[in-house]
Order: C-alpha cells, then structure tokens, then sequence
C-alpha cells in the first residue's frame, strides 16, 4: 500500500511538473518569421532565440537556394522550416516576424492579419501611402498589435532626450538633428535605386521614427535629393530634408557612401534651455549633455554621459512582449506608424 502510494504521489508530482511546465512553456509568444532575405532577420532571430519571452516556432523562406544557405548557419541550427501556408494556417503562432523586401510588405503583412496574427513588419512598408493604411486599419480594427522595425527605438540617448523634452528640462525645443550614412555595396545600391527617394527612403525612416516624437507632424518637408558620390549609376545618395513644425526645424541626412558611417551616426536635440547629443547611435555610445541649469540627473554645464552598448531589437520585442502580455497598446501606435510612413515618403518626394 505504501508503494502505491509513494508510486502515486511520484506519478502526480511528475504530473503537475509537466502541466506546470506546459503552463510556463505555452505563457512564451510563439513566433515565426517568414522571409530571411533582409539584413536585419538575423539579430531580431538571435533577439528572439536569447529573451525568455519568446519561442520561435518555425520559419518560412520562399526560395530554396536560400533556404538552404540559411539552414546551414549555425544560428538557424535546429528550426523548423515550413511553408507560407503551413505557417499562416497555424492557429497557435502569436506572432509573425516579417522579413522582406519594401515591395513585399504591405501584400506579407497583409496575409499574416488576414490570419489573425500580430505582426512586426520591416521598413520601409511600400512606396506608397494608402496600401500601408489599409493595413494599418485592418489590424486596428481587429486589435492586432502591428509593430514596424524601425531600430533606434531602444537607443538610450535617444529615449533620455524624450524624457528630458516631455519634462522641460531641455526648453522649447526648436532644432532637432539626424545622420545616418553608410557605405553601401553595389547591389544594395541597386536596391535603393528601385525608389525616387534612394537613401533617404532606404535609411531615414529610422530617425524620423525618433525625430517626430520631438515634433510632431511637420508643417513642411523641403528635400534635397543628389547624386553625388561618382559611383556610376542613378542611386539619389546624397539627400537632406528639412522639416519644419510650429516653432523649429529638423535637419535629416543620409548619404551612401562613408567610411566609417556607423560610428558618425547622431542624433542631436537642441533646446532653448538645454542640449543633448548622441554618438554613435549604435555600438558603445555616448551623450553629451549641456544644461542651462542643473534639471533632473543632469549638472549645469557640459557633461559626457557613457550609455554603454546598445544592441539593435532587443527593446522591440521587450516592448511587444509587454503590449502583448498585459493587453495593452504598443509605446508606438498606429497613428504613429502611420505618421513616419507619410513623413518619409514626403522626405522622399514620393508622396504630395
């Protein structure tokens, strides 16, 4: 009898040990991505596969040569390949993390919200305004949270610029500046060259994501779009926007051909009473900060403040696996997804 017993009080502890863990395992996101073929899907996979928020749950690649370039790299080691419709059909995937090319992501993102799917979608979302607001609508009006990968959105400096601006510590704000270059290779120069816009297109929508935060919906965009660099082809790789609102301006740039563009990317925010400066926005970074007065952590005067490193996704998929755990909207909502869209096409002369 006692055996019994003991045998039944193992059997029901390894019981509860399983559905509790079955428990823990199902409170995961169960994600997939579907498209490998932008440069960003490696760190938001790595971002997924570290953070005990998420379980990725498959992959889809349409083309098979590259399908099995990937399978091969040891970071996919392990996943599961499946096709569009295996993964779209998938009642117990949360998430889709859309990995594409600006032509495929309004018809992508549109299928993954047809399926009820929450969806992080790449940049830049088409070429046009109304096919991303049709998306847009369509996931707000099913309560789909609609995520779009634009990556300073982690950045500290950044975020602590917001801070002091929203507290007043910085004064009227009434100049904000942006620069992010690269060195581009040939056939993502061809890639950018698809788009009268060029590099802003390609690149901008990551500071005007961060610079309307500061301004709100310009009242004026005045662009220069140049080909300047001497490579031979119609790539517009040198480009400025300016961008006026009720009571300042900010200054956008990018072009395509810089030695050692990443560690010259920056982000400044300039105030009547205060000044912030990030450099560089990715890597080990930094913020200079000037203050009038001494407001909130900052001294009056210049002072260096070290943000220390600042990895690119991770902060995305915290900030979606929070939206999504406690049912609330994202930090960035639609409207705001909507209002960078329009802004860069306007940066870009492809929208009136």
């Amino acid at each position: 009898m006692s055996l019994d017993r003991r045998a039944f009080l193992m059997s029901s502890t390894a019981a509860l040990a399983a559905a509790g863990g079955a428990k823990a395992q199902s409170a995961k996101i169960r994600a997939a991505v579907l498209g490998t073929q932008h440069s960003h899907v490696r760190g938001k996979l790595q971002a997924m596969i570290d953070s005990p928020d998420y379980e990725v749950i498959c992959i889809c690649e349409h083309d098979d040569a590259v399908q099995k370039r990937q399978a091969a790299d040891p970071l996919f080691k392990g996943q599961a390949w499946v096709s569009e419709s295996e993964l779209l059909s998938d009642t117990t995937i949360d998430l889709v993390v859309v990995e594409c090319k600006p032509w495929q992501a309004i018809p992508w993102g549109h299928k993954v919200i047809d399926a009820g799917k929450h969806l992080h979608l790449e940049k830049p979302a088409g070429d046009t305004y109304e096919p991303f607001k049709e998306l847009v609508d369509a996931a707000r009006a099913k309560d789909l949270l609609l995520q779009k990968g634009w990556v300073l959105r982690g950045q500290a400096g950044i975020n602590a610029a917001v801070e002091a601006a929203n507290q007043g510590w910085l004064g009227h704000v009434h100049l904000v500046r942006a620069t992010m270059n690269s060195d581009r290779g040939q056939s993502q120069r061809d890639l950018e060259a698809r788009y009268p816009g060029g590099a802003m297109f390609e690149l901008a929508g990551h500071m005007i994501d961060r610079v309307l935060e500061f301004t709100g919906r310009p009242t004026n965009v005045q662009t220069w779009l140049r080909h300047d660099t001497g490579v031979d082809d119609d790539l517009k790789d040198n480009t400025l926007a300016v961008l006026e609102y009720d009571g300042g301006l900010a200054v956008v740039s990018t072009t395509a051909r810089m030695y050692g563009s990443g560690d010259h990317r920056s982000f400044e925010v300039i105030g009547t009473d205060g000044t912030m400066m990030i450099q560089p926005l990715g890597g080990h970074s930094k913020m200079q900060v000037a203050m009038r007065t001494a407001r909130g952590p900052y001294k009056e005067g210049w002072q260096t403040v070290d943000l220390g490193p600042q990895p690119r996704y991770i902060a995305d998929f915290e900030e979606f696996a929070r939206a999504f755990k406690t049912k609330t909207p994202l930090k960035h909502s639609y409207d705001h997804e909507l209002l960078v869209h329009e802004t860069l096409l306007r940066a870009s002369e492809m929208m009136g």
